[in-house]
């Protein structure tokens, strides 16, 4: 028999009392989240959201109440009334924070009953993630979970309250705008009034930021909603949250110090220091040291090695020396066996035109001076994985080897970026071998499980990558494409190379990494038109395709556009940085499964032709 909760309320949370509230009369109300039936004495651990509280029902001091804890089940919803005691020292919970006092129940309504769950909410893993997802109102409820969202919450929070103090206005843009595809599918949404005709979910809120600094807001954030169309992995969604924000008149290193200080609060808002400035470095230099763009500073860099060979040792080795030679260091993993280096060979990316040397034991018998010379200048001690990263002689890769004003060339970015991929798959691999250093594992309420990071490192490492490349070369096609959005400004000083010689312009784009993780991008914008014209030509794009695609934005340029720049970062990613997750469905409350599919509501699902009628739309589907 259900009770209704009538004019009873909530006094305590069940993670409130201690034991200075001995003796108070108390109404606690949530879910049980255990139940232990000793005869006499029935125990019931009531969960909400700030904690879990021990109630005891005594039969002989409340006959009724007992009575109806035996109707008690696991996720039973249900009201206690009764008074605080402090526990036997015997019965002291140490790992509760209620753990010193227990409530004696002289009431117990029961408030609602549950079918037989799934999964138990008390459980504190749950292997089955479609199960989780089918069922998210109750995964929701796990304490791990409610960590998560409360980490969000104070993260969200405090970079509101910071950017607000820093006389940045919070403005909502658009859900529904024009398509104009920024490199992903954009998600369509028909029109019933303009049959035939489209809006799009926007990608993200870019040239509305842009045209809030024409309209002199100055300085704009948004927690915004973005959506695209592309295909899921565990950091990415089709619609996600994004910090982000613009400002006219600034510098670079003004939009840096701004993400500092709203990302260290951030962090302080969850218990972790996270000191400012962070460090910088430009595209070709994160290249060169680490092999990728989105830098894991709690791993050892690449080293050049290429010293530590003669001319003749590479030909021997069939290493091409017009390209890179470089070490990764994994520290403390010891020495491979045959079979694990097979293990590791699918690892690495051959396609890349590089090739790679793991038997430094076999390499010694035949080059010992080089070896010895490898291990002082790669500063490998005992135990160390060292591994040697080239260019292969061999390949058949055709790629530009031509440097532009001092950048990489193609080729030499191939390199790099194979031993950039592999230094990161092998310290995933190895993260817990002879306490190597681990990668992913971030866990704000457990720093102690960081200990193992290289060279001592903090857990948390960002920093801001610069100077990327503004074009990239396709090969199908032999057209320059942009690199970024198209609306990134070049460096002024590069702007007569824009037609002469497209891979050496820079762009005044950056990124901040944190982890290996790119947490956002941004950039300072073109805000004369005549030089976004000059973009768009650079790309092959006429003047016609370009009114076409963005001839209100181009229009706006005209009326007195100040210089203006901004960032997006990953509301999302950063929170599962923080709160240690594996995956953006850890902290995301209804998120979709990697094929794109809401579980719990059954999304998406065919609508009925009526519906389709109304908007003017067939489907065709392949047979």
């Amino acid at each position: 028999m259900l009770d209704f909760l009538g004019n009873l309320e909530r006094t305590h949370t069940c993670g409130e009392l201690r034991a200075e509230d001995a003796g108070k009369s108390v109404v606690l109300l949530g879910w049980v989240n255990r139940r232990r039936d000793h005869g006499n004495l029935i125990f019931l651990d009531l969960r909400d959201r700030y904690g879990i509280s021990q109630v005891v029902l005594d039969k002989d001091l409340s006959p009724a109440g007992h009575a109806k804890a035996e109707q008690a089940r696991s996720e039973y919803v249900v009201a206690a009334i009764g008074k605080v005691r402090v526990r036997g020292k015997d019965a002291i919970n140490p790992k509760m924070a209620t753990g010193e006092i227990e409530i004696v129940a002289d009431e117990i309504r029961i408030l609602n009953d549950t079918k037989v769950p799934p999964f138990s909410p008390a459980e504190d893993a749950i292997g089955n993630e479609e199960v989780r997802l089918k069922y998210r109102y109750l995964d929701l409820r796990r304490a791990e979970m409610q960590r998560n969202f409360e980490v969000r919450h104070k993260v969200s929070f405090a970079v509101r309250q910071y950017l607000s103090d820093q006389n940045f206005f919070e403005v909502e843009t658009p859900l529904m705008t024009r398509s104009t595809p920024e490199g992903a599918r954009d998600y369509l949404v028909p029109s019933r009034v303009h049959p035939g005709s489209f809006y799009a979910l926007p990608q993200s809120p870019q040239l509305f930021k842009q045209i809030l600094m024409i309209s002199g807001f100055d300085r704009y954030f948004q927690i915004a909603r973005c959506f695209r169309d592309e295909d899921f992995r565990a950091d990415r969604q089709a619609e996600f949250t994004q910090i982000d924000l613009e400002m006219t008149f600034p510098q670079q290193k003004t939009i840096f110090r701004i993400v500092e200080g709203f990302l260290s609060a951030a962090f302080t808002a969850v218990g972790i220091s996270l000191p400012v400035p962070f460090p910088q470095i430009t595209y070709d230099e994160a290249m060169r040291q680490f092999g990728i763009d989105k830098p894991d500073l709690r791993l050892p860099g690449l080293t050049d090695v290429k010293a530590a060979f003669a001319d003749g040792d590479l030909a021997t080795l069939a290493i091409d020396p017009a390209l890179p030679v470089v070490a990764l260091r994994i520290p403390k993993v010891g020495e491979l066996s045959r079979k694990e280096r097979d293990d590791n060979k699918p690892l690495f990316d051959t396609r890349k035109g590089a090739k790679y040397i793991d038997d430094l034991k076999r390499l010694e018998k035949s080059f010992p001076d080089a070896v010895v010379k490898l291990r002082k200048l790669a500063k490998a001690e005992d135990g160390d994985l060292l591994i040697i990263i080239a260019g292969d002689a061999a390949s058949h890769i055709q790629a530009s080897d031509t440097k532009s004003a001092g950048r990489l060339s193609e080729r030499e970015i191939a390199v790099y970026s194979a031993a950039g991929n592999f230094r990161v798959e092998l310290a995933k691999k190895y993260a817990d071998r002879h306490g190597a250093f681990a990668v992913t594992e971030q866990v704000v309420a457990s720093p102690e499980r960081n200990s193992g990071l290289a060279d001592g490192s903090a857990a948390f490492r960002p920093i801001w990558v610069t100077d990327f490349p503004m074009f990239e070369h396709d090969p199908e096609t032999g057209k320059w494409m942009p690199a970024h959005h198209p609306f990134t400004s070049p460096h002024e000083e590069d702007m007569d190379r824009l037609v002469s010689d497209p891979a050496a312009v820079r762009a005044r784009y950056y990124d901040l990494a944190m982890n290996g993780l790119e947490l956002g991008s941004g950039s300072i914008r073109i805000h004369r038109q005549d030089v976004q014209q000059q973009i768009f030509r650079a790309l092959g794009m006429s003047d016609e395709e370009a009114k076409s695609r963005f001839g209100f934005f181009l229009e706006a340029l005209q009326y007195g556009t100040p210089p203006h720049g901004g960032i997006a970062l990953g509301l999302d990613r950063l929170v599962m940085i923080l709160a240690g997750a594996s995956s953006l469905r850890e902290v995301i409350a209804f998120p979709k499964t990697a094929k794109a599919i809401d579980l719990m509501v059954d999304a998406p699902t065919p609508v009925s032709d009526a519906q389709l009628k109304e908007l003017h739309i067939k489907t065709v589907l392949k047979s």
